[in-house]
């Protein structure tokens, strides 16, 4: 098994991510690929069949399904695509494709996020992690095993992070996000971090930083238009935060991991 490509796309907008990612396109024998809707709407076409598209759903597509994205009206599509090659999965793959689609939560998020730069890393430890992730997904999935809970306060952890989504270019505060969902700043904290293993604004920042490295792979942005575009202080306080979180500089991280469309 082999991970060829992964790409995360933010909010679909642009003319050329639109053409490209909404094309209808197969894959070659042994290769397979997932998409994980993070936001937005539209609908996925895979083969004859045709699924809306919801926050946190996984599609499966086995080699040679003819398969589409299209872009709802409403919120704008975030998510990722995961291609792989393993021939020797073939069986399982078709298994679950025919039970399209998975709702698997909005929290797998970090978890596509790790397997792209794993599975993208010049290491093949690092490779190898990011393989054994998804077969582990792909199992769990085959198994029947729930994904997600569903406890009381979740709907407001969904707003919360659905707020935290749409307002990743506004300087966003914990009790504008609290007040957003009627809970005391308090107790917000203390049940997402029950839920999620971190606070509300680490969560934050991990999404803007997600934001950026999707903004710096398939926009032309300078670093300093990326740097304001998210509110950050500086370009300077941009580039360490974003660093820290990739290793890299952010024109580094653009050099090895543009996504060349058509490419």
């Amino acid at each position: 098994m082999k991970l060829l490509d992964a790409v995360f796309v933010f909010q679909m907008q642009e003319e050329q991510e639109l053409l490209w990612h909404q094309r209808v396109h197969s894959h070659t024998q042994g290769q397979f690929e997932l998409h994980y809707f993070v936001s937005g709407c539209g609908t996925f076409t895979n083969a004859r069949s045709r699924y809306a598209i919801h926050p946190g759903s996984l599609f499966v597509t086995s080699p040679g399904t003819i398969h589409s994205i299209e872009a709802g009206g409403g919120e704008l599509l975030t998510y990722y695509a995961t291609l792989l090659s393993c021939p020797s999965e073939e069986e399982l793959i078709e298994h679950l494709e025919a039970q399209n689609p998975f709702h698997i939560g909005t929290n797998w998020r970090f978890f596509f996020e790790e397997v792209r730069d794993k599975g993208l890393s010049s290491k093949e430890e690092m490779q190898k992690s990011a393989i054994h992730q998804v077969l582990g997904l792909l199992y769990s999935l085959a198994a029947g095993t729930k994904m997600e809970e569903n406890k009381g306060e979740d709907h407001r952890l969904e707003r919360a992070i659905r707020y935290m989504q749409r307002h990743l270019f506004d300087k966003v505060s914990l009790e504008m996000i609290a007040s957003h969902i009627q809970l005391d700043p308090s107790y917000f904290v203390r049940l997402f971090k029950s839920r999620m293993n971190t606070t509300p604004m680490r969560y934050y920042a991990n999404l803007r930083l997600e934001a950026a490295r999707a903004l710096v792979t398939s926009t032309n942005l300078s670093v300093k238009e990326i740097a304001a575009k998210l509110q950050f202080c500086s370009e300077f306080h941009f580039s360490k935060c974003f660093k820290e979180s990739t290793g890299q500089s952010p024109s580094s991280y653009r050099r090895s991991h543009l996504q060349l469309l058509g490419n």
